[in-house]
């Protein structure tokens, strides 16, 4: 009850504070391309989340409350009413909280089954914030849908996110007569981390001989790997919303550590060993990336000294289950079909292009969709606040059409 409260007392500081913070609490720089789709709006969107970031510092330093409870509060979204389209109730699956949608529409035979993992960096998100996405993914492509609340960090470190996802999975896997679900036709589905996580749950998954094969993996924008964040779309991108590239840094040690004590060596590599760059440069390098990625701006940057105490805080970066892009060939050839959607204004654009380059390298079939325009975030503002974004649609539609073809 306190936070609405000192919402509704803060919100007309928020403009005040954006200005102030951005002085005095360094929030990070941002670039919108004009290539960017509908770059007035995502102007607005970045005020509203910069407002938040700046207030939420605010109630930080005052001990009201932390910045990234703040953050989790505004960025809940209202309830929304019933579909009349669809069955939604709420369920725990081992434990782990889920939101079960079923179309009401009558159908021939048993229905695909989505696992849905969301985004927010490991940090943020929950079942009400993906909401209308789930809803969408539902209604159109006339599937089962799961949303799964997995345990948030930094409160819930790496693995506890991982697990949850996979024991909702096997979970749903074990129990799927209870909702009509073709078990042949079962596919995980996340966006940014939930992409992550998506594609660790399908890696654990594809050597398992008493559950079903897995029909299908969707991976919107997801972040695969924590060993280089200077590959051409970190430095293209890195001031960009909805990601700025300090802010993927740190999540990615939130999840890790519950920290981001070491971000900055981390950004500019010195947590790496050599020999172990060395050794995932196959899979992990700009000379994987098509050149036409390349032609905006890319700065070659001056190698680091490898720190070894950094590396002691974080080797757990080289783990398949955090970083999905350093699986080794013989699990990756066993992954399922895979939808793998990028944007162009994104830091994590490049991850997705080398996990789509290691799958199809290792005879997996890839659906590849690639929004042009499309910045971090843009399918779950596809209808934000009364506005909407046409790209995020467009991604939307296209993952209900792959959907529709398995």
């Amino acid at each position: 009850a306190l936070l609405p409260a000192l919402l509704l007392l803060l919100l007309p500081l928020a403009a005040l504070a954006v200005a102030l913070a951005t002085v005095l609490l360094g929030l990070p720089s941002y670039d919108i391309p004009p290539g960017v789709n509908q770059p007035a709006k995502l102007r607005l969107v970045l005020a509203v989340l910069l407002g938040t970031a700046a207030l939420g510092r605010i109630l930080e330093k005052t001990g009201l409350c932390s910045q990234i409870t703040f953050g989790r509060y505004m960025r809940q979204g209202r309830k929304l009413g019933v579909d009349p389209k669809l069955f939604i109730q709420d369920r725990q699956f081992n434990k782990v909280p889920v939101r079960v949608y079923q179309p009401k529409v009558t159908s021939d035979g048993r229905r695909r089954g989505i696992l849905f993992f969301h985004g927010g960096g490991w940090v943020f998100g929950s079942l009400d914030t993906y909401e209308k996405v789930c809803r969408y993914l539902s209604r159109e492509s006339e599937s089962v849908v799961v949303s799964v609340q997995y345990r948030l960090a930094p409160e819930h470190k790496y693995p506890a996110a991982y697990e949850d996802c996979l024991h909702a999975t096997i979970h749903f896997m074990n129990n799927i007569e209870h909702y009509g679900v073709d078990p042949a036709r079962v596919i995980v589905c996340g966006d940014s981390a939930g992409g992550n996580l998506a594609a660790a749950v399908s890696q654990t998954l594809a050597g398992r001989s008493d559950l079903p094969k897995l029909r299908a993996q969707i991976l919107i924008y997801p972040g695969l790997q924590a060993l280089d964040f200077n590959l051409p779309s970190y430095h293209q991108n890195r001031g960009v919303p909805l990601l700025f590239r300090e802010r993927a840094a740190f999540f990615a040690l939130q999840y890790l550590n519950g920290d981001a004590l070491h971000m900055q060596e981390v950004l500019e590599g010195s947590h790496i060993p050599p020999d172990m760059r060395l050794k995932y440069r196959k899979w992990v390098s700009p000379d994987n990336i098509p050149e036409k990625f390349k032609v905006r701006g890319v700065k070659p940057l001056r190698p680091t000294d490898f720190i070894a105490e950094v590396y002691e805080t974080v080797k757990r970066f080289c783990e398949p289950n955090l970083c999905p892009l350093l699986a080794e060939d013989a699990i990756v050839q066993q992954l399922p079909e895979s939808f793998v959607l990028t944007c162009e204004y994104d830091v994590l654009r490049d991850d997705g292009l080398l996990y789509k380059k290691r799958l199809e390298d290792n005879g997996v079939q890839v659906t590849w969709y690639h929004l042009e325009d499309g910045f971090h975030g843009v399918i779950s503002l596809y209808d934000y606040c009364g506005f909407s974004f046409p790209a995020g649609k467009r991604g939307l539609d296209s993952i209900v059409n792959f959907l529709k073809s398995l």
